[in-house]
């Protein structure tokens, strides 16, 4: 299924208040609805996927996985601010004629639900079914189960948080700061920042996987060398991939709203919104996790109030949902098929 555009010709008002004069969300769709419109999986992508939840997702998406198109009708789509389709700061500035970049209006967590939410009210859907993501997907799935309790069903957070740490918006400030040090990023045209995209990359990655993966996958066999090594090699090699397929402006607003994150904001508290999700919610943790450690998914599972508790045993660390996916669809299914509500689920890795 190729992208489809859905585009919002009305006002749309940010939660700071700021405004854009028209919305466009790029999206893609699997499988059909049903005729009770009761099979809608909607997936929630991280910072710098896309809506092509079955190239990024496989093992656990798509044909012959879990959730798959011959039963559900899959969702997924770009998040404002993303370089995939939805509107972001290379798109037109219609007051100028020209990108916007880095006079687009920053915006949260709750804005990129809200263009979900029109896109979702445009395709009819009353009622999600499962509502699923990670990391900053888990972010956005939170927020809408709190914002709109009764379209959601089941609830599925892998990795993610009711607030973001100041450990986590450190990291993203020294991306940030590696993004605004390349001299380009100011000069208003589409690869700007691109060094600096790169080093923001690497910086990432190392909050991504962790001590233990890179021992594992970037060791090195020849205790000869003094220069060339695995590790350095793959570090440019990832900033290069992101910066073929991102863009720098979008990464630094993106990195802004995760920041933004708190789902207690003028709601009384984080305890008081989370007792709002009225989803069956499986909260699932990795325990090799530094970006997001599993102690935020616990106060997750402690505080909504129909949860269950799973934890994935990987060495991959907060990418662990990524690439993890039997282990994951063991847990998402002993979720989906029973009621596990309350529970702790326990599951050994698979070798």
């Amino acid at each position: 299924m190729s992208l489809q555009t859905f585009n919002y010709t009305g006002t749309f008002e940010l939660e700071s208040g700021k405004q854009l004069e028209g919305l466009q969300v790029g999206y893609h769709t699997y499988g059909r609805l049903n005729a009770a419109k009761d099979n809608v999986v909607w997936v929630c992508h991280a910072l710098t996927a896309n809506s092509d939840v079955l190239d990024w997702w496989k093992g656990f998406v798509g044909e012959g996985y879990f959730f798959n198109p011959d039963e559900h009708f899959i969702i997924c789509a770009n998040v404002l601010g993303s370089a995939y389709g939805t509107s972001n700061p290379l798109s037109i500035n219609p007051s100028t004629g020209q990108p916007f970049y880095l006079d687009f209006p920053q915006f949260t967590i709750r804005d990129m639900v809200k263009a979900h939410q029109l896109l979702a009210d445009d395709l009819g859907i009353n009622q999600i079914d499962v509502l699923i993501g990670g990391s900053l997907g888990g972010q956005q799935a939170l927020e809408w189960s709190i914002i709109e309790p009764s379209r959601i069903k089941q609830l599925i957070l892998i990795a993610s948080n009711a607030k973001h740490s100041p450990w986590g918006i450190a990291f993203n400030e020294s991306q940030r700061l590696a993004l605004t040090a390349d001299q380009t990023f100011n000069n208003g045209t589409p690869d700007g920042g691109s060094a600096g995209l790169k080093a923001a990359r690497s910086m990432a990655l190392l909050s991504y996987r962790g001590y233990k993966a890179y021992n594992i996958k970037q060791h090195e066999d020849d205790d000869s060398k003094t220069d060339d090594y695995r590790a350095a090699s793959y570090q440019s090699y990832q900033g290069d991939k992101l910066v073929n397929r991102f863009n720098a402006y979008s990464y630094w607003y993106l990195s802004k709203a995760m920041d933004s994150h708190h789902v207690g904001r003028n709601r009384g508290g984080l305890e008081n919104a989370l007792s709002q999700v009225t989803a069956q919610t499986i909260v699932i943790g990795i325990k090799s996790d530094i970006l997001f450690p599993i102690e935020e998914q616990q106060y997750l599972f402690q505080h909504i109030p129909k949860a269950a508790y799973a934890e994935l045993d990987s060495f991959y660390a907060h990418d662990g949902f990524l690439i993890e996916t039997e282990l994951l669809t063991k847990i998402v299914s002993s979720f989906i098929k029973t009621d596990v509500r309350g529970k702790i689920i326990e599951l050994q890795k698979i070798a």
